[in-house]
């Protein structure tokens, strides 16, 4: 028994043990973590505020940069360079009001807000103004994927905004301000595009593209100004205080109103967003599953309206009621789109058997394209001849020929096929005196080599070309030049 007993004590004792080591090993990654986490010790107060508020200033240079930066976006997005939009956005100046709109609200200074909101408009303004300038002036405006892609914001576009936010402020806040940060958020973030976008639209009187556009520069707005407005509250900024009460109790209840408004619609927003980007996900694996992997089915255009909950549906050929029954059916079984309605367009002038007399009627003009072309093609080479045969009698006609010479056709053709290099080449008789009392006769051939030989190779065909040539026309008077 006693013996039971001290097994039973020492069982108990290292339970007890391992319990104690346990809780203590978990309160040592409960610190770990808390360390690696914590910033709030990195913090400077003072120097954060003073920075953002002297990047809320807009005159002056900071007005010709956004016009620069508007400029280069637009001709980025009209080249569909990714690499020219990233520049732009790099040295646009229109991250400071922003960040100046969620610090004021944060720390109750409406003199801030006041100014950041004043400058922000400004700033938009003088954007879309630009930006309507360029593409209204400018004659080519095809429509790009990088402009396309800043017409319908989802759900990605929120998270960037704000996570981009986030880690802004958070560098912005820290001592000795991370400057890859801010850039990396200003190129993530990407507030040049969509109002150049937005400009593009008015430009063009399309005003889908504008209102997309402007929608998807609200987001970046509101969720960078209420990312900045979140971390610094969490940072427990210092509010403004003010000598009147009844001033300091009325800006208070203007920011938190103000407060209100921004997160409110950023709430709205962000669920809305959502919502949509969950539909189209659904929409687009329906079309996958069931339309585009049915080999039977030719699907000529699509398109979803989530307002109307309608999905509509564009084909070439008939589509049997069978087919239309299955399709129905199994849109039920999407969800979020399970209660849209499917209409289904079907163009019977487009049939298989009209599509394949269009081939037949197709490939027939093909062929009497064909004949033309050969016919030309016949037209071509006897005028070719009647060319060769001209050259041969001017050459037979030429005062300075004497009987051992050789039609100079002959010569460049052969030059031609001995040495393919040659672009170019002419050949004259030169009179020629060293002791003013003796002609003598010099042949002289000029001759154009290709570029991109280099000077070792032409020295090398010119000797190998007079040496052929002083053959022909058997003679060793002959004098290589270039041209």
């Amino acid at each position: 028994m006693e013996e039971n007993k001290q097994e039973e004590a020492v069982e108990q004792s290292s339970k007890q043990a391992i319990q104690q080591d346990a809780k203590g090993l978990w309160e040592k990654i409960k610190k770990f973590i808390l360390e690696l986490l914590d910033f709030r010790d990195d913090t400077d107060q003072e120097a954060t505020i003073e920075a953002i508020k002297s990047d809320i200033s807009f005159k002056g240079a900071t007005a010709w940069i956004l016009i620069c930066s508007i400029f280069v976006a637009s001709i980025g997005l009209n080249a569909n360079s990714t690499a020219v939009v990233i520049g732009a956005m790099l040295i646009s100046p229109l991250m400071g009001p922003i960040l100046g709109v969620g610090m004021s609200i944060a720390i109750n200074d409406i003199d801030t807000l006041r100014k950041s909101l004043t400058n922000l408009a400004t700033m938009i303004v003088l954007s879309l103004l630009t930006a309507f300038l360029f593409f209204f002036l400018f004659p080519l405006r095809e429509e790009t994927s990088e402009l396309l892609g800043r017409v319908r914001p989802d759900i990605r576009d929120v998270l960037i905004a704000f996570f981009g936010g986030l880690a802004l402020i958070i560098a912005r806040t820290k001592k000795g301000t991370i400057a890859s940060v801010i850039f990396g958020v200003a190129i993530a973030t990407a507030l040049m595009p969509p109002l150049c976008t937005a400009g593009y639209g008015l430009a063009i009187g399309n005003f889908d593209y504008f209102l997309g556009a402007m929608y998807l520069f609200t987001i970046n707005t509101i969720f960078i100004a209420l990312a900045t407005f979140l971390v610094l509250k969490l940072l427990g900024f210092t509010m403004i205080r003010y000598v009147n009460s009844a001033k300091r109790k009325r800006i208070a209840q203007i920011a938190s109103f103000i407060a209100f408004l921004v997160m409110v619609p950023a709430l709205f927003t962000f669920v809305g967003v959502y919502n949509e980007s969950v539909i189209d996900a659904s929409y687009k694996r329906f079309l996958k599953a069931k339309v585009y992997d049915n080999p039977n089915l030719w699907l000529q255009r699509e398109k979803l309206e989530v307002k109307e909950k309608t999905i509509k549906l564009f084909f070439n050929g008939d589509v049997s009621d069978a087919t239309e029954s299955f399709l129905r059916n199994e849109l039920k079984t999407f969800p979020k789109i399970d209660a849209y309605s499917l209409v289904i367009n079907e163009n019977k002038a487009k049939s298989v058997d009209r599509v394949v007399d269009a081939y037949d009627r197709a490939v027939k003009e093909l062929d009497e394209k064909d004949n033309v072309i050969k016919g030309l093609h016949m037209e071509i080479d006897d005028l070719k001849r009647t060319i060769s045969n001209l050259n041969q009698r001017i050459e037979q006609d030429a005062l300075y020929r004497d009987k051992n010479s050789i039609p100079f056709s002959k010569i460049s053709t052969e030059a031609k096929i001995r040495f393919n290099d040659i672009k170019e080449m002419s050949l004259a008789k030169v009179l020629s005196s060293s002791d003013f009392i003796k002609v003598d006769t010099t042949t002289v051939v000029s001759v154009k080599w290709n570029k991109k030989l280099k000077d070792s190779v032409i020295v090398k065909n010119e000797k190998e070309l007079r040496t052929w040539i002083q053959k022909e026309l058997k003679t060793d008077k002959i004098q290589i030049t270039r041209k």
